[in-house]
């Protein structure tokens, strides 16, 4: 079996990846990670999607043990600002549709039309992020599924679509923080971390790696190399010469400015979600953590300067940002051809990023690092496991594009070059054909993107609806049918959003008490 994995590159890919292996693994494999003291870890703000819980309870992580020391908060969705007008706003949550009927709600809606708010029609989350509750009582219960799961069988018509509960959040967290506390827990399971620079990479006459050559320790040996060097690639790119695929022709979006904004967030209250803004060349993450906001600009340099975005950046935070240091970012967008080469593997953003739009940078590393430990091969290098795991790999980089491109083509906004443009870009192969089917019959688990990516397909029908960009209509069926028992969700469910509200703390509240 192989034995030494030397991981190049620290910062949240480095180190989420070092943990993962030595909790999968133990003392049966070495863990090394090469982090150079001169290049920073990014740190903005960082949002995830509900799959992140699954990375913490895999390390026998609690929240109250890894959360105040990353300043983490919690993230039920992601609000959309401004995407198809100024002032209007919807939320994209964790939280799949009730179906009636054998409907799912947002078909009866787009019958129905009880409000001009979907979200808060179908989905109980839009009220909650509204009200900036915490999705824990203050004893810790996370909070009541029964209005959906407690029910007994023949008293409703409702079910889950998809079946099963979707987790109910995600989280924000300070990167560099995160990247610290996995260090010392890497580290405490027995992974070594040598500072230093790589200055050359040895390979023997097949092109695999030998070593790396470092500036004060001398050659690092190993079995296997983990490139987390970021968008430079240096293991995967530039050693073992794989192309990087663009996607700029469909995903224009190549910069950010981020500030790190220092808030008193008692006085200003916790949202728990992201918050995307769309401006005039992209768009602005606002991420609340516990005592500081994230917040950046991500835009299009061909519509944009640096210049520009920092200071729509500030303007748009107000006086708080007055000293707060920018950072820009040039942004790569796309992916490595094959994360696997030989015995190094790409994780993060050197295997590939798709523009922070929808939270899945955490996402891709998890992914990566999860489908790594189910591929991870024996000393004769089955060829096979290489070629699925770039397959794996491949299909949901390829699957979240789909769905972003799916962001800018259903916004409504068409007031300048860069939105109007939007609409007439290079789409991925097979999603002109979806979007079809759309108009006809709203996105089902059959008609959204086919292979893994993250995403279902209520998430499609949030974005459709609440972007209002692409024409959906209801599907005919529903007026020929009794709508008695559609109407009495509708109601329920505001009954249940406005009782949840009344009931839960607020997020700040819940979590002032975790950091005493």
């Amino acid at each position: 079996m192989l034995k030494k994995v030397v991981i190049v590159g620290g910062g949240t890919a480095g180190w989420m990846t070092a943990s993962y292996l030595r909790s999968a693994f133990g003392d049966r494999i070495s863990v090394t990670v090469v982090e150079s003291k001169r290049i920073a870890t990014i740190g903005v703000g960082e949002a995830t999607f509900s799959t992140v819980r699954h990375f913490f309870e895999y390390l026998g992580l609690r929240e109250e043990d890894w959360m105040p020391k990353c300043n983490a908060t919690y993230k039920l969705g992601i609000r959309f600002e401004n995407w198809r007008g100024k002032g209007h706003y919807f939320y994209h949550p964790f939280e799949r549709l009730r179906v009636v009927d054998g409907f799912p709600l947002t078909d009866w809606w787009l019958h129905k039309k009880p409000s001009d708010r979907f979200d808060r029609d179908v989905f109980l989350m839009a009220a909650i992020c509204d009200a900036e509750r915490s999705p824990r009582y203050l004893d810790g219960r996370l909070f009541e599924q029964e209005y959906v799961e407690g029910r007994e069988p023949g008293t409703s018509r409702t079910t889950l679509l998809d079946q099963g509960t979707q987790f109910p959040y995600a989280y924000h967290f300070d990167a560099s923080l995160l990247a610290e506390f996995l260090a010392g827990y890497a580290k405490e399971r027995g992974a070594a971390q040598v500072f230093d620079d790589v200055v050359d990479v040895g390979r023997d006459e097949r092109g695999w790696i030998t070593h790396v050559q470092t500036a004060e320790h001398g050659e690092i040996a190993g079995d296997l190399f983990i490139d987390c060097t970021g968008f430079r690639g240096l293991l995967i790119n530039k050693t073992m010469e794989e192309p990087f695929i663009s996607f700029q022709d469909m995903l224009p979006n190549d910069s950010a400015v981020a500030l790190r904004v220092p808030v008193d967030m008692e006085k200003r209250g916790l949202r728990p979600c992201t918050t995307a803004t769309a401006q005039d060349a992209g768009w602005i993450w606002t991420i609340p953590l516990f005592g500081r906001v994230g917040t950046g600009y991500v835009y299009a340099g061909d519509y944009c300067s640096p210049e520009e975005a920092e200071r729509t950046l500030r303007e748009f935070v107000g006086p708080e940002a007055e000293e707060a240091e920018a950072n820009h970012i040039r942004m790569r967008i796309g992916r490595t051809r094959n994360p696997w080469v030989n015995n190094c593997v790409a994780i993060g953003l050197s295997c590939g990023f798709v523009e922070p739009l929808e939270s899945t940078g955490i996402f891709f590393i998890q992914h990566g690092i999860e489908q790594l430990v189910k591929h991870f091969p024996a000393q004769e290098w089955d060829p096979e496991l290489t070629a699925s795991y770039n397959g794996v790999m491949a299909d949901a980089i390829d699957g979240v594009r789909e769905f972003l491109v799916l962001h800018y083509k259903g916004a409504a906004r068409t007031d300048n070059a860069y939105w109007r443009d939007a609409k007439t870009r290079t789409m991925p192969e097979g999603l002109a054909e979806r979007i079809e089917q759309w108009r006809s019959k709203p996105p089902t688990p059959n008609t959204v993107f086919p292979r893994y990516h993250g995403f279902e397909a209520y998430s499609y029908l949030a974005v459709l609806l609440g972007m209002g960009g692409l024409p959906v209509k209801a599907t005919p069926a529903l007026a020929l049918m009794d709508d008695t028992a559609a109407e009495k969700e509708f109601q329920m469910l505001k009954d249940e959003s406005l009782d949840l509200v009344k009931r839960l703390p607020s997020q700040y509240e819940y979590l002032a008490q975790m950091h005493v």
